[in-house]
């Protein structure tokens, strides 16, 4: 016999039951169900100025506005998508600028860029793509969504020379599942360069930092090109590709530059070079 929801016997007591129940572990929350997960890495290393900073961040404010981002997101299966939004410098300087948010539409979306439009521009000291992308990894495990897709999506003006091998790290996250895609602020050609430039940058971002299915970056030339650029990107990001190209790992073919070039250019200038 039935009495409420516990079942009562002699030699079990109602009391007893229900505290068992309470020591009982809730079910856990299922994760909510999205197209992509999407970390947005950013660089704000000393190398770039605070115009370029600027530019930069409006790039991304903008980009959330745009119809065109807005489609992709609502043209998905599940028709949202979960983004993160992560500056980063040295080995250890990386701070969560805005945490896991759920867009799905142009709400949501104009939400964030405000949020992050209020944001202040973090100024930090080196270049550790590596820990960049240690640290982006960290952030999928437990962030509450599930993704039919995982992207870390890292901008920077220069080479990792700081932290562990980028090829060691970016390896690890293919490893994982994870798409790691670039925007890399290439170097003007025409002005005077500095012993930390690497106008080749594009392919060093190419052979050493992007990987996983579909993987791709877009070099931007200018400043004045990040707002078009990270539109762009976002697009091909949410949108995905039906057929992924393999990507292969710079540890099992020969990179067209050293992918330690970064530590080298470091060596030379603690060295006193110039």
């Amino acid at each position: 016999m039935m009495s409420g929801i516990f079942p009562t016997t002699p030699s079990v007591p109602r009391t007893a039951i229900m505290a068992a129940a309470l020591l009982l572990p809730a079910a856990a929350a299922a994760d909510e169900p999205v197209d992509l997960e999407l970390v947005l890495a950013v660089d704000v290393s000393l190398s770039m100025d605070m115009e370029e900073q600027i530019l930069q961040r409006d790039g991304y404010v903008r980009a959330f506005l745009d119809p065109l981002v807005i489609q992709a997101i609502e043209s998905g299966p599940h028709g949202r998508i979960a983004v993160a939004y992560m500056e980063w410098a040295g080995a250890a300087s990386q701070i969560i600028t805005l945490n896991w948010t759920l867009i799905d539409g142009a709400a949501s979306a104009a939400d964030l860029s405000a949020a992050l439009a209020e944001a202040p521009i973090s100024r930090l000291r080196r270049t550790s793509v590596s820990g960049a992308i240690d640290f982006a990894r960290s952030m999928f495990r437990d962030n509450g969504f599930q993704g039919l897709r995982r992207v870390i999506d890292i901008s920077g003006d220069g080479p990792n020379n700081q932290g562990g091998p980028v090829v060691v790290a970016r390896d690890a996250a293919v490893a994982d599942g994870i798409t790691i895609n670039g925007l890399p602020l290439l170097a003007n050609p025409a002005g005077p360069l500095s012993l930390f430039d690497l106008p080749q940058l594009d392919i060093y971002y190419e052979d050493c930092v992007i990987g996983g299915p579909g993987a791709f970056l877009i070099p931007v030339h200018s400043p004045q090109e990040f707002a078009e650029s990270i539109r762009n990107k976002l697009v091909l990001e949410i949108a995905g590709v039906p057929e992924p190209p393999a990507v292969v790992p710079a540890s099992a073919a020969a990179p067209r530059i050293p992918c330690d070039i970064g530590e080298r250019q470091w060596r030379m200038y603690m060295d006193g070079e110039r």
